[in-house]
């Protein structure tokens, strides 16, 4: 799966990660947003809706850990959709709702996009430029209340079943979702959480799911089994296949909802890929290093893995297959009162191929020479 490397994904954080809930209490210094929230396609008030205050994005040179569109508040409509969020700094904001079956920028932005940019600011407007649509405009002034008026867009949902090719259904498999962009290529939907899951969908006791607050667009949807994280999970995409290159697309529109998106996982042709990476020098393993499984035709990403203390790792449910394993990252950390600072280890990579369990692959990192 591919990574996306932005500049602030640092501290891995969703968009709502670090927010406060505003209070409600009165603050001379500072002002008032009210307002009410309706859902566009009944024209009646969202209740229970999540208003998040984002502040507009202002040019800085210097990196900001926050992702595009991180809420400073957020607070909940009641039963008549309004809110009324006090003790609100002065300033420019953008206002905009979330709420379940309705668009939500977490798996509507193009994630590919925003991290392609060269600086946080310019990944903050990329941010806001794609969801200026979704995004209400409000200058808060001290002892004023800013009325305000937000719509939500009925989300588009993507269902179906997962099954093992045995008929039994296949319960509590996580999804992966890709989306084509502008440019005819496919990019990741939503981010991982803490280097878990992007998508928090599971299928259910008979094998159901349903992918749900998606953009209208153009989708691949994989199942994955529910192993520790995104990065070690195998996956089966639609059209049955085990390689997303392979697999079948499937189209949907605003507030429409796709049936039919059924996965089936083969049991069989799955193998184990294990071993250990060590120094050749003294066979002591890295304090870190990663271990990348690529698909040898076009180094396609297979799997992807940090190393044990001791240097293990181990991929299950591998398809039989011809691939690349590739070591990258490795270091020894410095060592206090020894004098010894960081080593680096060059990058390694060996073919292999796949055809039954692999458990004892060793792969032997020389030291870089800047670093020796």
């Amino acid at each position: 799966m591919e990574r996306l490397q932005l500049l602030w994904i640092a501290v891995p954080l969703v968009l709502l990660a670090g927010c406060e809930k505003r209070s409600n209490k009165p603050d001379p210094t500072k002002g008032v947003v009210s307002g009410l929230v309706i859902c566009a396609d009944t024209a009646k008030p969202a209740r229970f809706a999540t208003v998040n205050l984002t502040p507009i994005p202002q040019i800085h040179s210097e990196p900001n850990d926050d992702p595009p569109l991180a809420p400073v508040a957020t607070i909940q409509t009641g039963l008549d959709g309004r809110f009324r969020m006090e003790a609100v700094p002065p300033g420019e904001y953008y206002a905009f709702g979330t709420l379940d079956g309705y668009l939500d920028p977490m798996r509507g932005l193009d994630f590919g996009q925003i991290s392609a940019k060269g600086t946080t600011s310019e990944q903050e407007w990329a941010a806001v430029k794609q969801w200026k649509e979704n995004l209400t405009a409000v200058k808060v002034a001290v002892r004023r209340v800013s009325e305000i008026t937000i719509q939500l867009r009925r989300a588009a949902e993507i269902e179906g079943t997962v099954s093992f090719d045995d008929g039994s259904p296949a319960i509590g498999m996580r999804f992966q979702l890709f989306r084509k962009n502008a440019n005819k290529e496919w990019g990741p939907v939503g981010l991982p959480l803490f280097n878990n899951w992007a998508i928090d969908t599971t299928s259910d006791s008979h094998g159901h799911y349903a992918v749900e607050n998606l953009a209208a667009g153009e989708y691949i949807v994989c199942a994955l089994m529910p192993i520790d994280s995104e990065d070690i999970a195998p996956r089966v995409c639609l059209g049955n296949v085990l390689r997303r290159k392979a697999a079948n697309s499937i189209k949907v529109s605003e507030g429409e909802v796709e049936h039919g998106a059924d996965i089936v996982i083969p049991v069989s042709g799955l193998r184990t890929v294990g071993g250990r990476v060590e120094a050749v020098e003294d066979g002591h393993a890295p304090s870190h290093a990663t271990v990348t499984l690529l698909y040898a035709d076009d180094h396609e990403q297979a799997r992807t893995a940090s190393i044990d203390n001791d240097g293990s790792f181990r991929f299950e449910y591998v398809p039989e297959d011809s691939y690349v394993l590739r070591v990258g990252g490795a270091k020894d950390d410095a060592e206090e009162g020894t004098g010894r600072g960081e080593r680096l280890y060059l990058e390694k990579e060996m073919p292999l191929r796949v055809h039954s369990d692999v458990n004892d692959v060793n792969i032997l990192l020389t030291r870089s020479p800047a670093h020796n």
